[in-house]
């Protein structure tokens, strides 16, 4: 894979909620949706990919956005998180400029946009 920059992740969570039906998956699918909502709704750089999409370092290159999408496997009974960040902006300097700009009372996003 030709890639100067970025980082991609995949967590493998195990549910408390069984979901060895599909519609057990699909009622589950929608708490995790509705749970990663609530939880990133207020984050400028958080974005959650539609259920079609996955993360690629392509689309976060040169930005502080962590994209994140998530999918259930019924095989073995797993929720897989997988990610991507541009570990030069999000890692380094864009967490330098956020900081900064909490710190000192600015629009979080400025600079970073």
């Amino acid at each position: 894979i030709p890639a100067t920059r970025g980082i991609l992740t995949t967590q493998y969570l195990a549910p408390t909620d069984k979901f060895q039906t599909e519609s057990e998956e699909q009622a589950l699918g929608e708490k995790i949706s509705h749970c990663l909502e609530a939880a990133f709704a207020t984050e400028s750089f958080v974005r959650l990919l539609s259920p079609e999409s996955l993360p690629d370092t392509k689309n976060v290159t040169h930005t502080n956005y962590l994209d994140l999408a998530w999918r259930l496997d019924r095989r073995t009974g797993r929720l897989i998180m997988m990610s991507a960040i541009d570990n030069l902006v999000k890692g380094a300097g864009g967490q330098a400029i956020q900081s900064f700009n909490i710190m000192c009372g600015f629009n979080e996003v400025s600079g970073l946009i």
